[in-house]
């Protein structure tokens, strides 16, 4: 069914003040699912595009344990190809679905680089921030998000992929001019999230560099979400096509579970929530 705008529609961060710190104080990671309102995302571009397709897969993520579902609009794939949207287009492919699942009661992240569309967002009762260009590139970002009082994920980003470079040394100094940002705008430290970006202006080694490492980025004292599910890393390390890895982004998210990632955002919910429960159920036997 399609959502309009009504006395009814929840405010902003209706999912509670603490939404962040309930999810981070659960002894297994918090699983964001991805739910792609685009025609071109590089892995499930078009399947929900459609209002009634995108809220039967909320419903689906859902009845799988889903924590957070984490909607966009406009494609951020981590490879060439994706298309520039207008903030009308955006708004547009929102606007039939955004409050109905927002009813559905699982926090709701919106996954947006346009401060316009996260204010949109917000005030249908989004709860969190997932901005892909950790505040750099929306200069009306960071206050907005320090006005409203929202978390937000600061995710780790470049304009291409540099092989020569180090990518840890690039990840920290992004880091620490997205803090100074926040800091600079008002947002409590405690609402920030870091999310490593993996595959986003990275070679392939320098995404599996960027998971092996991440217990270096714990010098920042913040959460980490972690969102490997299906990326073409994987794929460098065994052939396959976005929707045939699984396995690879199960062993990824692992891994980065066990480095310390508190979130992790995927596309297979159930499989990935089983993959951390028994994790931590075997580990909690030591």
């Amino acid at each position: 069914m399609n959502a309009s705008p009504s006395p009814s529609v929840p405010p902003a961060g209706s999912a509670g003040p603490d939404v962040l710190r309930t999810l981070l104080e659960r002894p297994v990671p918090a699983v964001m699912g991805v739910l792609n309102v685009t025609p071109d995302s590089f892995s499930d571009g078009g399947e929900f595009i459609a209002p009634d397709q995108a809220l039967v897969r909320a419903r689906s993520m859902i009845a799988d344990g889903v924590d957070i579902i984490d909607i966009g609009a406009e494609s951020t794939r981590p490879y060439k190809g994706a298309q520039p949207v207008t903030v009308q287009g955006e708004l547009a492919r929102l606007k039939p679905v955004l409050a109905d699942i927002v009813a559905l009661g699982v926090p709701v992240s919106i996954d947006s680089m346009k401060a316009e569309i996260v204010a949109f967002a917000l005030d249908q009762g989004a709860a969190i921030a997932n901005d892909v260009w950790g505040l750099q590139r929306d200069a009306a970002m960071a206050p907005l998000v320090a006005a409203k009082g929202v978390p937000v994920i600061v995710m780790h980003n470049r304009d291409s992929a540099d092989p020569a470079i180090d990518i840890i040394a690039d990840m920290k100094a992004f880091f620490a001019r997205s803090l100074e940002i926040a800091a600079q705008a008002g947002i409590a430290r405690d609402k920030i999230v870091l999310d490593p970006g993996i595959g986003f202006g990275k070679t392939a080694e320098q995404s599996m560099i960027a998971l092996a490492r991440l217990r270096e980025f714990d010098m920042f004292g913040l959460p980490i979400l972690v969102g490997a599910s299906r990326k073409r890393f994987i794929a460098s390390v065994s052939p396959s096509e976005p929707k045939e890895r699984l396995a690879g982004s199960i062993a990824a998210h692992l891994i980065a579970a066990q480095r310390g990632a508190r979130i992790i955002r995927t596309h297979d919910v159930a499989e990935t929530l089983q993959a951390l429960r028994v994790a931590n159920a075997i580990e909690s036997k030591q």
